[in-house]
């Protein structure tokens, strides 16, 4: 049981990230972007990122489970703040420029977690691995729609 009491804390931690779609939500001024035919539906996204945070929790609980705090839990929680913050960047300030620089910031992340993950839980490395994609694809719809609105889209 004392095991599996951590990974409440690992969930607790995903979903106070989460947490910045409701804090910054879309609103009116979304809607008015021009947005690419090929963007998913409003309604694809609260599910999709659902998903990936049960399985970014399950993969920081695994790793941390074998290599406690350190270099590995380091780059976890950078990630889980570089993701707080686009919403922030990209919702709440309107700035799709800050955001996609934060989505690159987020990339890199992630992609150090897959790395210093792999030895210590290829489980946890492998949970990680559809949050680096879909995270490619916002950052390619983060750029597109920066290109069709400007930095400060009014």
């Amino acid at each position: 049981m004392t095991d599996w009491l951590p990974l409440l804390g690992f969930f607790a931690a995903c979903f106070a990230t989460a947490a910045s779609g409701a804090i910054f939500t879309p609103g009116a001024w979304y809607e008015g972007l021009k947005k690419p035919w090929w963007r998913p539906p409003n309604w694809l996204f609260g599910p999709a990122w659902g998903v990936l945070f049960c399985m970014i929790a399950v993969a920081g609980w695994l790793v941390w489970r074998q290599a406690g705090f350190g270099l590995a839990m380091g780059l976890y929680a950078l990630q889980l703040v570089l993701n707080f913050l686009w919403s922030a960047f990209f919702f709440g300030m309107k700035r799709p420029d800050y955001a996609l620089y934060d989505l690159i910031a987020l990339w890199f992340a992630i992609l150090a977690c897959i790395i210093v993950f792999a030895p210590i839980s290829p489980w946890g490395m492998a949970l990680m691995i559809p949050y680096i994609a879909w995270v490619t694809f916002a950052g390619w719809l983060n750029y597109v729609m920066l290109q069709l609105n400007g930095p400060r889209p009014a």
